[in-house]
């Protein structure tokens, strides 16, 4: 890892750290929000994807803090639509998902193989945001 940029993989954490703390409340609202004859498995599905987030929130916490940097305590703006129906709120999940992916996929980019540790990691986040964004695409298949 001598040649890890320290610094880059560190901001990349960070901006993971952040987006995922905005899921947490973002998927939130929407178990608050959501209404309707799905109300109870959608509220379910919000709450364990706010729950994950945090978690998630907290794996690039420990990396930053492993790697001697210091934990961002932002998160970027939410854009509230106002729009709380459940293929409203399902769009806007899927575009949070496919978000997160990119900054993942970023992730990877910085290390370009100089920590396998960190680009595994990053990896098996991508691969649990895209298989998010499947099963949200399912269910708007079936509530469109």
């Amino acid at each position: 890892m001598e040649d890890l940029d320290t610094e880059k993989v560190i901001t990349s954490l960070n901006k993971i750290l952040q987006y995922e703390l905005s899921g947490v409340v973002r998927y939130t609202h929407y178990s608050l929000m959501v209404a309707g004859r799905d109300r109870l498995n959608l509220a379910a599905f919000f709450k364990a994807q706010a729950s994950e987030s945090l978690v998630h929130a907290q794996e690039a916490g420990e990396l930053v803090t492993g790697l001697e940097g210091h934990p961002s305590m932002g998160i970027p703006s939410i854009e509230e639509t106002n729009k709380h129906a459940a293929t409203d709120l399902l769009k806007e999940s899927l575009e949070h998902e496919q978000f997160a992916v990119s900054l993942y996929k970023n992730l990877v980019t910085v290390v370009d193989g100089q920590s396998i540790y960190i680009e595994e990691y990053a990896r098996g986040m991508i691969k649990a945001e895209e298989m998010h964004s499947i099963e949200i695409k399912k269910m708007l298949r079936d509530i469109s």
